[in-house]
């Protein structure tokens, strides 16, 4: 680290992308307010679970999609380009779902506008990730991408969710929907206009441009471990984006109403996002795979069934239900180094291979939901929990094999 490092650096962000950091958390505050409470309210309003699952599937595979995109784009376009279109893409799909879908509860326009504004926060926050990637030295960059998990976390499942908790009570629930749009303009105020860090890539052929887009597929034959660690930020979310499906009305039929829900899953991403820096810090010192493997792979394993069995157990229990989902959360950021390790995998085409762990995270807004869809009718909420917890602990067998080749990469912190 320099000598005159500023504060902020020695915590481990990059003193010129600051303001964008708080540009993410208040984007992602009003991008995900509804997670926690947008299933049980559309069942109540007369769907049913597999429609509010189709519903989270399809804005799962657009997000998927411009997760992918997202590495690449923002070395073909600039991060500051990347992001606005994501901002765009987020203002239109949310007018046309609540304007249009919501209010007159048109499931398949609700489906076309829900999926339009998954395009949005990929392109806006992954971007910020792939800037974040090559802008902070080597030695800091565990903590960096901690704190941006920090932020984004802390804006999608705790800021959204107690902001909404508030809002749905005082406002209603399509009021609180409108609200939204707030937070996230004033997030791109913060992460377009008062950050003005630069980019250290230009493209300016257009055969440069269409070789970069391809890369973002080619490295998965090219760099195998690319595409195991892919498939571990796969795993990582899945549960996150699965719960919110069918957890709400699993944890009412155990005396827990829709409020007291929606404290417990914003507490659990408050544990997260303060693990979120602890295992960034721990990362760079125990090793970035064996933290992945440990904490997050065998920690979340066992959590996810400790967070379904213990409201069997103790029915109505607050305090007890909220200690496991706090492990949970915190086991959930043993996964954070993984956004370190896996540039490091490559000596080159750093863009390409976050594109993969971008796709990876995007893939889980659509897999979770998924698994939920297909499996809780013939398998029940009990069924679908052991899945979920089945495939953490395949993660951490994954992560042993994701080791960089002595040519590309001899550091201590893998």
């Amino acid at each position: 680290m320099k000598p005159n490092a500023t504060i902020t650096e020695k915590l481990g962000i990059p003193r010129s992308l600051l303001s964008g950091y708080l540009g993410i958390m208040l984007f992602m505050m009003g991008d995900g307010m509804e997670q926690g409470w947008l299933s049980p309210y559309l069942i109540e309003r007369g769907m049913n679970i597999q429609q509010t699952a189709s519903l989270f599937t399809a804005y799962g595979v657009t997000i998927a999609v411009a997760s992918w995109f997202s590495g690449v784009l923002t070395e073909l376009l600039t991060p500051k380009k990347t992001m606005l279109l994501g901002l765009i893409i987020y203002l239109a799909g949310t007018a046309g779902f609540i304007g249009i879908g919501l209010k007159e509860l048109n499931f398949p326009t609700m489906l076309i506008t829900y999926a339009l504004r998954g395009f949005g926060y990929p392109l806006f926050a992954y971007s910020f990730l792939v800037w974040i990637s090559y802008l902070t030295p080597k030695d800091m960059l565990g903590r960096a991408v901690g704190w941006f998990w920090f932020v984004f976390t802390g804006g999608l499942n705790v800021l959204g969710a107690f902001y909404s908790s508030w809002a749905i009570q005082k406002l209603g629930h399509i009021p609180a929907l409108w609200s939204a749009v707030f937070w996230v303009l004033l997030g791109a105020l913060f992460a377009l206009v008062f950050n003005k860090a630069k980019f250290p890539i230009t493209r300016n052929k257009q055969t440069d441009k269409l070789a970069e887009l391809g890369k973002g597929l080619t490295i998965m034959r090219d760099e195998p471990k690319v595409l195991l660690a892919g498939i571990v930020r796969v795993i990582n979310t899945t549960a996150q984006f699965a719960f919110p499906v069918f957890l709400p009305m699993y944890m009412a039929s155990h005396g827990f109403d829709t409020t007291e829900w929606l404290y417990i899953w914003g507490t659990i991403f408050t544990s997260n996002i303060v693990f979120n820096l602890i295992f960034g810090f721990v990362g760079d010192k125990l090793g970035w795979r064996q933290t992945i493997i440990w904490f997050g792979g065998v920690g979340c394993g066992i959590t996810t069934l400790l967070l379904y069995y213990i409201p069997q157990q103790a029915p109505g229990t607050y305090w007890i239900v909220m200690t496991a989902g706090i492990l949970w959360g915190a086991c959930l950021a043993g996964y954070v180094p993984l956004s370190a390790l896996t540039p490091s995998l490559v000596s080159k085409d750093k863009g390409a291979a976050m594109a993969i762990l971008n796709l990876g995270a995007g893939l889980a807004v659509f897999v979770g939901p998924a698994i939920v869809g297909l499996f809780i009718a013939p398998l029940g909420n009990e069924g679908v929990i052991w899945i979920l917890a089945g495939l953490y602990f395949l993660s951490a067998v994954l992560t042993v094999f994701i080791k960089p080749d002595v040519g590309v990469l001899k550091d201590e912190h893998v």
